[in-house]
């Protein structure tokens, strides 16, 4: 017979030591120091996924650059509420950030986030018009004043002299620029995050070890099952509380929960690969990140950029991400995590959201069938110069997009983040992709006060918040010198140029 599983009891689990994890696990530890925490994490390092920065794109997306944060209207408008929204979480996150250096939590705020312009490049009159009705709509708002728009080909080369090199004169371009941007490595920032919790006595850390199984007990606690896989080991964790964060296999584990909110999700992997520069008087040329429109059918996190990165502390350039297909789930996840994931439940929204984004499919298929001298045709437009010996190919993360039942369509393909939680808040998981670590902080604390609901309304718990997040409950977008105030406070703890 086997050795029985070791039995422990927390108050909250937290499945997965990336961002996600990291940032609630910080604000439960800052909002509710009494509860008991146990972080698991299948491998053996912290953020070596989703959120290591090789995986991750590293903006501090805050909708100043990503065009596919402003649709364009078939009237040939541009909306912008959703890059509002964006840009707001983000501000919210910078606040928590900030605070967490004022209180000397983060000890060297530029070890995880630069300020990096953020651009935006497109050539041929109609993405031109495109971008300057954008600029036009999106200068008016608090959010995104002082926003730059230009055509001219002098100030562009002062901006971005990298990708001026060789152009034809007469070639139709423009970009808008804001110097507010940042890069944020996501990665140094979970370690950081991590180390801190470590050191208090009622939070623990345990690598190695997979999940194997999650169950609700009769008196409405999770077990939540575990497996070292060094030792073999088994345990089995009970907990009030269970948050799933992931990254990929945040879907194959909410199924093992059996939870009826969880019926009728399903997941589409897509993998990514970057054109990282080794040639470092290349790499010092450019100083931006410039985000161009996507093709027809791409996926958001394909968005084309020419990318400015400090990883380690060295400066990186990178171009991509060029979109791949894999069924795995997890850049060191298993091939049969797809099949894995389909369900009687979801099986209907998964084949009806994949005939309903063909283009998708044959986007991805494109993508991967690229060769190195395709790929380098890509970098051309944004860099006239580009030469295949200066760039190598980066494998980074994967990404699984959320595919959702759907009353019209069946189902329905997303690109974004979605929380899904049981009824009575006792078990959560973070579905979906970009812009997921920007915007952590807000969503973690809305999942707190969702899964947390008496301890949200009591006034100690709003006093804190506040401290943490000084503008939360309010609308920065609507209130230009409370905007103002709070990106003071934020440049200034965390250090930004």
């Amino acid at each position: 017979m086997g050795k029985k599983a070791k039995k422990s009891e927390v108050d909250v689990v937290l499945i997965g030591a990336g961002i996600m994890s990291a940032t609630l696990g910080t604000l439960i530890n800052e909002l509710s120091p009494d509860i008991n925490i146990e972080i698991i994490e299948r491998l053996d390092v912290v953020a070596a996924e989703s959120s290591d920065a090789w995986n991750n794109a590293g903006t501090g997306h805050s909708a100043l650059c990503e065009l596919n944060y402003t649709p364009e209207q078939p009237d040939g408008s541009v909306k912008i509420d959703k890059a509002i929204n964006i840009a707001e979480q983000f501000e919210i996150s910078k606040q928590f950030w900030a605070y967490l250096v004022e209180k000397g939590i983060l000890k060297n705020p530029t070890e995880f986030i630069r300020q990096v312009p953020h651009m935006s490049a497109v050539f041929g009159e109609k993405d031109v018009q495109f971008l300057n009705t954008r600029y036009q709509a999106m200068e008016k708002e608090s959010l995104f004043k002082g926003m730059v728009y230009t055509e001219d080909k002098a100030i562009l080369r002062d901006w971005i002299p990298l990708m001026m090199e060789n152009r034809a004169d007469d070639e139709v371009m423009a970009a808008t620029r804001m110097e507010i941007g940042t890069d944020v490595n996501f990665g140094a920032l979970t370690r950081d995050l991590v180390r801190h919790l470590q050191t208090k006595d009622n939070i623990n850390l345990s690598l190695n070890q997979e999940v194997r199984d999650i169950e609700r007990e009769d008196d409405g606690r999770w077990e939540v099952e575990t497996k070292d896989l060094n030792t073999g080991e088994k345990r089995k964790i009970k907990a009030r509380f269970v948050f799933i964060g992931a990254g990929g296999r945040s879907l194959l584990l909410l199924e093992k929960s059996g939870i009826p909110e969880a019926k009728g999700y399903g997941g589409f992997p897509v993998g990514g690969q970057w054109l990282r520069c080794t040639n470092k008087e290349i790499i010092e040329k450019h100083h931006a990140k410039v985000y161009g429109k996507a093709s027809v059918g791409a996926p958001p996190m394909s968005v084309p950029h020419l990318d400015t990165r400090y990883i380690d502390g060295e400066q990186a350039l990178l171009f991509g991400p060029y979109a791949g297909f894999s069924t795995k789930f997890l850049k060191k996840g298993s091939y049969f995590d797809l099949p894995a994931s389909i369900k009687l439940s979801n099986i209907k929204p998964m084949i009806s959201a994949g005939l309903h984004n063909l283009d998708l499919t044959k986007y991805l298929i494109t993508e991967v069938m690229k060769s190195p001298s395709d790929k380098l045709d890509s970098l051309k437009q944004f860099m006239p110069t580009a030469k295949l010996d200066d760039w190598k190919v980066e494998v980074a993360g994967q990404r699984v997009q959320v595919i959702k039942k759907d009353p019209k369509h069946g189902g329905i393909l997303e690109f974004g983040t979605e929380v899904v939680s049981s009824a009575d808040g006792s078990i959560a998981a973070l579905l979906g992709a970009s812009p997921g670590a920007s915007t952590s902080v807000p969503i973690m604390i809305n999942l707190l006060k969702r899964c947390f609901p008496e301890r949200a309304k009591s006034d100690e718990y709003r006093k804190k918040l506040r401290e943490l997040i000084p503008s939360w409950g309010k609308s920065l977008n609507n209130d230009m010198a409370l905007c103002e105030e709070v990106r003071r406070r934020s440049k200034e703890a965390l250090q930004l140029a």
